[in-house]
């Protein structure tokens, strides 16, 4: 099972990720890393495809993109599986069982070049103890002489006892060799004391295998027929009777696994898929394999039960929509947001910081100070950045004076001009040059709903009023499949015009204009919106939109 000190914390932002939702994954990881010690290994990931504005941030600072996090559904190997390796299919039953009680385990598999074969269970074996076999068992399991020569704590005469028991039965020589001629055959395995005569006979029979009770000595002379023969020769400390009932623990398990209609788990199988298939078998353990199909180990229900769930830290967000998918499966241990109180809800309380300010970025650049702890170079390059971004470089009216302060302590410690690295921020966040109209409609789109109504708005941002035509131009025509393909009753698309400070607002849906017009008072025959000073979807757009639905 995972050690604690191992525990691994994903810390991510929302679904189209913007320079803040990465950015303040990243810082945020590295704080957390000096503060909580080495209880969690916090990992910062992100929820979606990176746009070009934070490829660049990324890039000049020589930071690693955060992995991509799909989603936060509980794996099979995000459980406790019980590892153990495989056991050979000739293996015998007795041998199986003792390693069963070595081990405390109940099933285990049957491997050849780790690849699964069977299942060999406790009820496998208690049945090859009570179902009544007929006496040419052994050779029906193809059972190996050395495992005949294991379970009797025997010895090899002569003979090789790597070979196969595959022909003939078990018969006890109990009688006089006259009567044994009538029922010993060839290819038998023959179980017999320490008379002379009675192994002759056995030998003259050509039985395969000779096994004498009670340590008797054996003859040179039997020896040396039974070697000219190729008989196997096993000799045994133990009686008749001892022999008669032990030598079946001698089959291999091959013959009593279970192989057809198993029910085959892989580590990356979800568990909520598996649970109902589990609850409907009679199984105890489920053999689990791996991506490259080896054999890695068993599930049960109960381990199930105790599974820890992933745990998470969210930052720029707390809506459940724009959270990574199966969030609600996971453990979220934070939220780190500016944003309105969405629809986010936990099992038990978390530590929940939401400050009214334009980047969450400068509410953890105020967690470090906070933590006495001033971010190195980078991390202080990533949350400038990160703040240039959200605030349009102070221009959205999303922007406090702590989002200024923040942005301006941190262009200190990283020695950075603001104006030249917003300039070149913007300018490759508005590089949309080769991307396709759905590329480009969510690089930046979230899903809102009020009530019964659920409507999604993408933005992007331009200092070019020429490119943001052209985007309007192929934005258009598509914004009826994005409704369509996600659902939505609406669909806006704010065009950003950062020089200007202003907005062109795309829309589609029923009466998706008519409700922008109501809710910013605009002339009825109004053609294309034009949002004069509206540069901010957060608080701007959203707030008014959503008010006017609600009335």
């Amino acid at each position: 099972m995972e050690n604690i000190k191992t525990k691994k914390v994903y810390v991510v932002g929302h679904k189209n990720p913007d320079t803040d939702s990465i950015c303040s994954a990243i810082a945020y990881a590295n704080l957390k890393k000096q503060i909580a010690g080495d209880k969690y290994r916090f990992v910062p990931m992100r929820a979606g495809m990176l746009n070009e504005e934070t490829q660049y941030v990324l890039d000049r600072f020589g930071v690693e993109a955060p992995k991509l996090l799909g989603n936060v559904h509980l794996r099979v190997q995000d459980v406790d599986v019980n590892r153990m390796e495989g056991i050979s299919s000739n293996m015998s039953i007795k041998e199986a069982w003792a390693l069963m009680k070595e081990r405390n385990v109940y099933t285990v598999a049957v491997t050849r070049e780790e690849r699964l074969e069977g299942v060999i269970s406790t009820q496998n074996i208690a049945m090859s103890y009570m179902d009544v076999y007929d006496n040419e068992i052994l050779a029906k399991a193809r059972t190996q002489y050395q495992n005949i020569v294991d379970v009797l704590d025997g010895e090899v005469v002569t003979g090789n006892p790597h070979a196969y028991f595959i022909k003939g039965k078990v018969a006890v020589a109990a009688s006089s060799p006259d009567l044994m001629e009538t029922y010993i055959e060839k290819d038998d395995l023959v179980i017999l004391g320490n008379r002379y005569e009675s192994q002759l006979c056995a030998i003259e029979m050509d039985a395969s295998c000779l096994v004498i009770c009670q340590g008797a000595q054996v003859s040179k002379t039997i020896k040396k027929l039974a070697a000219e023969r190729d008989i196997v020769v096993i000799t045994t400390p133990h009686d008749t009777f001892t022999v008669s009932r032990l030598i079946n623990q001698s089959i291999p398990v091959k013959y009593f696994m279970d192989k057809d209609g198993l029910t085959i788990f892989n580590t990356t199988d979800y568990v909520e898929n598996i649970k109902d298939i589990m609850t409907k078998k009679r199984t105890r353990d489920f053999p689990v394999i791996d991506k490259e199909g080896k054999f890695y180990g068993f599930i049960s229900s109960r381990r199930l039960m105790d599974a820890d769930k992933r745990r998470v830290i969210l930052v720029d967000h707390n809506e459940k929509t724009q959270a990574v998918d199966g969030i609600d499966e996971a453990e979220i241990l934070e939220i780190i947001d500016h944003h309105r109180l969405g629809s986010m809800e936990t099992v038990g309380p978390v530590y929940f910081r939401n400050q009214p300010v334009g980047c969450t970025a400068t509410i953890v650049y105020d967690m470090y100070k906070e933590n006495g702890i001033i971010p190195d170079k980078i991390m202080a390059s990533l949350l400038c950045s990160a703040i240039i971004s959200d605030t349009l470089l102070f221009r959205s009216p999303t922007c406090t004076w702590l989002d200024r302060a923040a942005a301006e302590a941190l262009a200190s410690i990283a020695e950075l001009d603001l104006n030249e690295l917003a300039d070149n921020m913007f300018q490759a966040g508005s590089n949309l040059k080769g991307k396709s109209a759905k590329e480009i409609c969510f690089q930046d789109f979230k899903h809102f709903t009020v009530g019964d109504v659920k409507f999604g708005v993408g933005q992007i941002n331009s200092m070019n009023a020429e490119e943001l035509t052209e985007i309007k131009e192929r934005l258009l025509p598509y914004l009826e499949k994005a409704a369509n393909t996600h659902r939505l009753d609406m669909v806006y698309f704010m065009l950003t015009n950062i020089v200007e400070e202003s907005t062109e607002l795309l829309c589609y849906g029923k009466r998706a204009k008519e409700q922008v017009i109501e809710a910013f008072d605009l002339p009825a025959d109004t053609a294309d919106i034009h949002l004069e000073g509206v540069v901010s979807r957060k608080k701007q757009l959203i707030p008014t939109f959503v008010i006017h639905l609600q009335q």
